[in-house]
């Protein structure tokens, strides 16, 4: 039974017995992967602190033939988001801190639904690690989330070349969405309404081909109105 060490972005997890979890994590060379983590939900876990949403770890994991679930061995933290969000910059339509922690657990979930398992694919890890980047660099985290959707569609080939239907405003983000760095999208003239309009069409075609909302974005839009 092979060990094999990685890179990885951990998506999700959940409860296994009475104190393992289930880990899904996104490998930048061995696409996604699910596994076992002993022991993790014990108070003296190795695995303490490195299991939340979007955390970039480096994972030890056996892998054996015709079974789904791989065995962790370890996971150390390379970069925690939830160590970022407490200082990270309020933006034009966000509150400092609770906002972003939402939007980790958006940007986690929307790499876990597109990742296929055990499909390599460096531009999706690239582009979960530049969230990361990003958060680490105080970038504002509605632009930022607003990037990551468009960016997504576009890498699966499902953002739509007629953007008619979008503002002026909207289509100049989306332009310096190809070439500007995330960590730099706070600098891009984009006010509440066109964040909106965006997210709106966002919202609607990752829906569309998804066939179901994302828990996280109701978590973000209750989030809001009680903000």
């Amino acid at each position: 039974m092979p060990l094999y060490t990685a890179d990885a972005l951990v998506l999700r997890t959940y409860k296994l017995g009475e104190a393992d979890r289930i880990v899904v994590f996104l490998t930048r060379d061995r696409g996604k992967k699910r596994g076992v983590a002993k022991g993790a939900r014990r108070a003296r876990s190795k695995f303490l602190g490195a299991l939340e949403p979007l955390t970039e770890v480096r994972v030890a994991y056996f892998e054996k033939e015709q079974r789904e679930l791989v065995g962790l061995n370890y996971a150390e933290t390379v970069r925690s988001p939830m160590a970022m969000v407490g200082t990270s910059a309020a933006g034009p339509c966000e509150q400092p801190g609770g906002d972003a922690l939402g939007y980790v657990g958006y940007f986690a979930e929307l790499l876990d639904e597109w990742a296929q398992d055990a499909d390599a694919d460096d531009r999706l890890y690239r582009l979960g690690a530049s969230v990361l980047d990003a958060m680490a660099a105080q970038t504002p985290v509605e632009p930022l989330a607003r990037y990551f959707e468009y960016w997504l569609l576009r890498l699966q080939g499902v953002y739509p070349e007629a953007r008619g239907t979008l503002s002026d405003g909207a289509l100049a983000f989306l332009a310096a969405s190809r070439t500007v760095a995330p960590q730099h999208m706070g600098t891009v003239p984009a006010g509440v309404r066109v964040l909106r309009e965006l997210e709106n069409a966002h919202r609607a075609l990752i829906t569309m081909h998804l066939e179901k909302t994302l828990k996280s974005d109701r978590v973000i839009r209750d989030l809001r109105r009680h903000g």
